[in-house]
């Protein structure tokens, strides 16, 4: 059944994205020390690989926990990572690793889509997303499938890989697990959340304040 914004539930004890949650995309900026999550065991599978961006010999790690019906995460996605990716992904500087902390059913069944494509073809979706993101995921009356499905066929899905992704309960319950492990580790309260090098920073940052941390953690302080 395709999904309504009727259907829409909670996910690991967060209520669904609306406009009225206070801790949205907080702004805070004071960094804490992040601890180790407990490892766990990985399922085998394309869809299960980490998905990042930029080089592995970064000296600086980049965690991003972010929801793409997160209105805050579309800001960051479409105006301040672009320069992000520019000065400090493609110069080696700094490499992202993407964690989906999904507020809806809607973010869940995208971040499952986006884990169907190619590991090239990740970044574009999900900015792709952000950027028309008012129109798959905040319309009244919208048929959520059908509209992600526009953003997965431009980007190479074929509607049987489609479904696949958007039925694999195996895969969503992978990302809740994940999203409640981290959530646990981290304290994650606020969407997008950033771990650079180990230290928190939740709430979404300006290109400036970015960099600054950027630097920072290059630096080891």
């Amino acid at each position: 059944m395709p999904i309504t914004r009727r259907t829409l539930l909670p996910v690991v004890g967060i209520a669904a994205a609306t406009a009225g949650l206070p801790w949205l995309g907080r702004r805070a900026m004071a960094a804490t020390a992040a601890p180790a999550p407990a490892p766990a065991a990985t399922p085998s599978g394309p869809q299960y690989a980490p998905r990042t961006l930029g080089s592995a010999s970064a000296p600086v790690k980049v965690l991003e926990y972010f929801s793409l019906t997160c209105t805050h995460c579309s800001h960051f996605g479409t105006t301040i990572m672009p320069e992000v990716k520019a000065k400090l992904v493609d110069t080696g500087k700094a490499q992202f690793v993407y964690h989906d902390f999904p507020l809806d059913q809607v973010a869940l069944k995208a971040a499952q889509v986006a884990r169907y494509l190619p590991l090239d073809e990740y970044y574009p979706f999900i900015e792709a997303l952000f950027a028309s993101q008012n129109d798959w995921a905040f319309q009244p009356g919208e048929n959520y499938h059908d509209s992600i499905f526009k953003y997965a066929a431009l980007a190479g899905m074929d509607q049987a890989t489609y479904n696949k992704a958007w039925n694999d309960k195996a895969l969503a319950q992978w990302i809740l697990d994940g999203q409640k492990k981290d959530e646990t580790a981290y304290h994650i309260d606020a969407t997008p959340t950033f771990i650079i090098n180990g230290k928190i920073y939740p709430g979404e940052m300006d290109y400036p304040t970015f960099a600054r941390r950027v630097a920072q953690a290059t630096a080891g302080s």
